[in-house]
């Protein structure tokens, strides 16, 4: 089946249709909440009942180390390119924003990957988890040192200890880990009392959730209006050159097929969830619509229809 006609994607794409058109279609927020729970949870349980199956391989151990390496590069990659152009605080948000992850998206791609039947190790899940903070926490140090540039206060300086407690103590992340946890300790026992809630149900939900997706990507459009050009620019480019980025390390480290794109989606998405909760408080200079606008109006779209399925083509021609 082709990757569009998915009935997933579809759904994501009928959400955009309704957005634009300005339907009253929508998702209440607690379902939307407790769905993206539910696709964490879920995912958190496959990846450690694959885990328990596999044990921890100097492979996996690889995976996991060029995930907190991609996590680390990116954002000082995009600050670095982004400062010259825009308000320095600014260029650190959007840096944080596609330094970090979007889970919805690695949740597709593994839904994908089954779909088209390459494997992916079940470690992929704690990599996903490792690659979300990072970013937070650069984009944070870089904030707390234009500040003091700027007034020469420190007492504006945002407690980095704080950030890392809401980094790590997320209720998503947390659950992800948890249910990982779960699913390693619990095996192939766990696994089979645990099938009609984390597999039966997943295609469905999913698809659900990503129609609520759809409508937010469509509303968020709006909010790119005024913006400088770089931005619009970043949120089309900077994506495809995250993943070559991602790409090229995997060939180097002789990363399976399925680790190697699931690697890439990794890269190449933004956080939309995450980091905007922490950015709000800890950077309240950057207006949300900046980077909200970017990752949820241009990037995420452009992954789940067209970069699934062209990440997926370019890893199969290079590894």
């Amino acid at each position: 089946m082709n990757i569009l006609l998915d009935p997933t994607i579809l759904f994501f794409i009928f959400g955009i249709f309704a957005g634009l058109v300005k339907s009253n279609l929508e998702i209440p927020q607690p379902i939307s909440r407790f769905l993206s729970l539910y696709l964490l949870m879920a995912l958190g349980l496959k990846g450690g009942f694959a885990l328990n199956k596999s044990g921890f391989t100097p492979e996996i151990a690889i995976s996991l180390g060029l995930a907190i390496t991609l996590a680390i590069a990116i954002p000082l990659l995009g600050y670095n390119l982004l400062k010259y152009k825009l308000d320095k605080l600014d260029a650190a948000a959007i840096a944080a924003t596609y330094g970090s992850i979007s889970a919805v998206t690695f949740i597709t791609t593994t839904q994908v990957l089954d779909q088209v039947g390459i494997h992916y190790g079940g470690h992929m899940a704690a990599a996903m988890a490792l690659m979300e903070s990072p970013a937070i926490i650069i984009a944070i140090i870089l904030a707390n040192r234009i500040r003091q540039q700027r007034s020469g206060n420190n007492n504006e300086q945002t407690s980095l200890a704080k950030v890392l407690h809401e980094s790590f103590t997320d209720g998503g992340q947390l659950l992800l880990l948890g249910a990982l946890g779960v699913g390693l300790i619990s095996g192939d026992a766990g696994q089979k009392v645990m099938a009609p809630f984390s597999i039966d149900l997943f295609k469905g939900l999913l698809a659900f959730f990503l129609l609520d997706m759809g409508l937010l990507a469509a509303k968020s459009l709006s909010e790119l209006k005024g913006k400088p050009s770089i931005t619009l620019a970043y949120a089309f480019l900077a994506p495809p050159s995250h993943a070559l980025i991602a790409l090229g390390l995997c060939q180097l480290f002789h990363v399976p097929l399925g680790d190697t794109i699931l690697l890439m989606i990794l890269a190449a998405s933004a956080s939309y969830i995450a980091v905007p909760a922490v950015l709000r408080h800890a950077m309240p200079e950057v207006s949300p619509a900046l980077y909200m606008g970017m990752s949820l109006g241009v990037t995420f779209p452009l992954n789940i229809i067209l970069g699934i399925p062209f990440y997926i083509a370019i890893a199969k021609y290079f590894v």
